[in-house]
């Protein structure tokens, strides 16, 4: 980016900021590699170049007016974010947003901010999705928007994947065009995911399954968390933070080291579902502990993914991650194939579980 006053550095046009993923355009940084035919997003960065704009008002000592609230407040990119945060029930008012907006922090960062959102549309989107799609059926496909936006909490995530799909990512300074492009890669595999899984069949089969069984199946499909940590890996021998921090990879580490022990809380928390004692409320408290940072929704379903890839291959595991239903039946199958000594201690999904959510399971009173 060229040099100027921070407010013409601020005004990048809308224009520069929507990338056609599927011609594979990027305005600056190497070529990024054409997209598939069936990918196509639009990248759109209106709330953070609303927010930027703001920053250079203030750092001008110019007065930011109602008007410049506005074009924030009523941007796409800040309205849809809006509407994410309510459907997680977690506070996101205007008028806190200008407080975090204005604070010394943000300000302060607001030249990294700026140099990012440029760095980033020479990402190669077209790479990213070619990584999600390798873990997808054939007939899925990606498409969407993707908003890089500037916001006090520092995740990223997909929202309304059914209808009108968007990724949120949160624009880290921190982090490497390969971190982005890894993260890109996890969340399009979650969109992808959504076109094409599960099929029509399963689906109508899971509709007619008990309340709490088609409860353990769905929260079985929270593994896709572990499924698109291999994706955006690129392959089961790649560290699936070959590209992050010393201090992230190390995190992940650790984390792995506790697999036994976290595939049993889960399957603690799979046979409350299956016996019905947990209520809605606490399904809903619980289910969440296990994300975390990145959690056993992570951890346990990429130690899953990988061991069934290892011993079936990815066509195998694809079906599992189409069907979740068999996703514990098919990984202990893998997991006592893949065993290497007779003494080495292996956890397995218990087999009531299994047959309560196997494929083909008779309905009540059938």
């Amino acid at each position: 980016m060229g040099r100027g006053s921070p407010a013409r550095t601020a005004r990048i046009s809308s224009a520069a900021l929507t990338l056609s993923i599927a011609a594979g355009i990027a305005s600056t940084g190497p070529t990024p590699s054409p997209s598939p035919p069936n990918v196509t997003v639009r990248l759109v960065a209106d709330e953070a170049e609303a927010v930027l704009a703001i920053l250079a008002k203030q750092k001008g000592n110019e007065a930011i007016t109602d008007a410049d609230w506005q074009r924030l407040f009523t941007s796409e990119g800040y309205l849809r974010l809006k509407k994410r945060e309510a459907s997680m029930q977690r506070s996101f008012g205007d008028d806190e947003f200008k407080t975090f907006v204005l604070l010394d922090e943000t300000a302060g960062r607001a030249p990294v901010l700026q140099e990012t959102l440029g760095r980033w549309q020479g990402a190669d989107v077209g790479g990213a999705a070619r990584r999600a799609l390798a873990y997808l059926p054939r007939d899925a496909s990606i498409k969407g928007r993707i908003y890089p936006v500037i916001k006090p909490r520092e995740n990223s995530f997909v929202f309304e994947v059914d209808s009108d799909p968007a990724i949120f990512l949160y624009l880290d300074p921190a982090e490497s065009a390969e971190q982005f492009e890894n993260t890109l890669a996890h969340e399009l595999h979650h969109i992808g995911y959504g076109s094409a899984c599960p099929s029509k069949p399963a689906s109508d089969e899971i509709a007619g399954a008990p309340e709490n069984v088609q409860s353990v199946i769905k929260w079985i499909g929270a593994f896709g968390e572990g499924f698109a940590m291999l994706a955006a890996a690129g392959g089961p021998d790649l560290h699936p933070h070959a590209a992050s921090k010393v201090e992230v990879r190390k995190r992940w580490d650790r984390d792995m080291q506790e697999f036994d022990a976290d595939r049993r809380k889960l399957e603690k928390f799979f046979l409350d579902l299956l016996d019905a004692r947990l209520t809605g409320e606490e399904i809903q408290t619980t289910a969440f502990s296990f994300y975390g940072v990145q959690g056993p929704w992570y951890t346990v379903g990429w130690k899953m993914a990988v061991t069934i890839e290892k011993a079936f291959g990815r066509p195998r595991l694809i079906e599992c991650i189409c069907d979740p239903r068999t996703l514990f039946e098919t990984y202990n199958q893998a997991a006592l194939k893949s065993k290497s000594s007779p003494g080495e201690p292996l956890t397995l999904w218990p087999g009531r579980l299994i047959r309560s959510v196997r494929p083909g399971r008779p309905r009540p009173g059938g």
